[in-house]
C-alpha cells in the first residue's frame, strides 16, 4: 500500500520539492498551505489549509486525512518563516510570531499525529530545521534559536515515542534556492541604528546565499531516503561542504576561536 504522507508548507519552495519528488515515487501526499486555492493549480497533490498557529486548523487537517485514508505514515514538519534582524531592534511580536510558526506549529501538529500513529503502532515524524540552528548567526538569532529549540525538543520526543513504534528524526538543510528570503521577516535598516553598516551588509550576504543555494530536489531525494530507511538517524544535515565543515568547527575549536571566525565572515568589528 501506498505511504500516507502530510508535508506542512507544502506550496512552494522545499516543502513543494519534496511533496512533488514523493508524489512521482507513488506516495500520497497531503500537504498544506495559507492559501491552497492560490497553488491547487501548481502542485499535482492533495493541498489543505492551514495555520500552523492554531490549533484548530492543524486538528482538522489531521482529522481529514485520516477519515479519507484511515492512517497517517509520515510527517513532514515543513513549514517555516524566516526572520533577520538585530536582536534589539527585531520587535516583540514578530519574535513570538517566528517561534509560533517555527517551534511550537511543528510541535502541535506532532501532538496531533501521535494518537494515531501509537493506535497504528508505526510512523515517521520528520523534522525540517536548519543548519543555522547549530550556531548562533549574527542576525539571525531569533531564526537559529527557534531551530534549535525544534532540534532539542525532537531529540527528547523522539526517546519518548520509541516505545510505540514511532520514528522522529531531524533534517538540516543549509541554503537552498527557494522562496524563503521574499517571506522572511527583516527587522528594518534603521537610519543612524548603531547596526545599520553591518547589519546592511549581512542583509545583502544572506540573499545571496539563498540565490545561490543549491536544488530542492537534493533535499527531496534525502527526505525520500531517510523514510525508507529502518532505523532513521537521530539528525540529517544537508548542504554545503562548507556549511556542514563549520558546524564540526564550532565542535572542536575553542568558543572564542569559533566566535572570532563568525565575526570576521560577517565583518564584525
Amino acid at each position: 500500500m501506498s505511504k500516507i504522507v502530510l508535508i506542512t508548507g507544502g506550496s512552494s519552495g522545499l516543502g513543494k520539492a519534496i511533496g512533488e519528488f514523493l508524489f512521482k515515487k507513488g506516495f500520497i501526499v497531503y500537504a498544506t498551505s495559507r492559501n491552497p486555492e492560490k497553488y491547487k493549480n501548481d502542485v499535482p497533490f492533495h493541498l489543505l489549509k492551514m495555520e500552523v498557529t492554531q490549533q484548530e486548523s492543524i486538528t482538522n487537517v489531521v482529522e481529514h486525512i485520516i477519515n479519507s485514508e484511515n492512517q497517517i505514515d509520515v510527517v513532514i514538519n515543513n513549514a517555516g518563516v524566516g526572520i533577520t534582524g538585530p536582536v534589539e531592534e527585531t520587535p516583540y511580536e514578530e519574535i513570538r510570531k517566528a517561534f509560533d510558526i517555527n517551534y511550537h506549529g511543528p510541535i502541535n501538529v506532532i501532538k496531533a499525529v501521535l494518537p494515531y500513529m501509537r493506535k497504528q503502532k508505526s510512523g515517521l515524524i520528520i523534522n525540517i530545521t536548519s543548519i543555522a540552528g547549530y550556531m548562533g548567526l549574527p542576525y539571525r538569532g531569533i531564526y537559529s534559536a527557534s531551530k534549535a529549540a525544534l532540534e532539542i525538543t525532537a531529540e527528547t520526543l523522539r526517546m519518548e515515542v520509541k516505545q510505540f513504534g514511532i520514528k522522529m528524526t531531524n533534517i538540516a538543510p543549509g541554503d537552498f534556492a527557494t522562496n524563503i528570503a521574499a517571506g522572511r521577516y527583516h527587522a528594518p535598516l534603521l537610519e543612524n541604528s548603531p547596526y545599520e553598516n553591518v547589519y546592511g551588509k549581512t542583509l545583502e550576504m544572506m540573499n545571496n546565499h539563498v540565490d545561490q543555494g543549491e536544488d530542492p530536489k537534493k533535499l527531496a531525494l534525502y527526505v525520500y531516503r531517510v523514510i525508507n530507511e529502518t532505523n532513521p538517524k537521530v539528525r540529517y544535515k544537508v548542504g554545503s561542504l562548507l556549511q556542514k565543515f563549520s558546524i564540526v568547527l564550532k565542535r572542536i575549536l575553542p568558543s572564542k576561536w569559533y566566535e572570532k571566525m563568525l565575526m570576521n565572515h560577517f565583518d564584525i568589528k
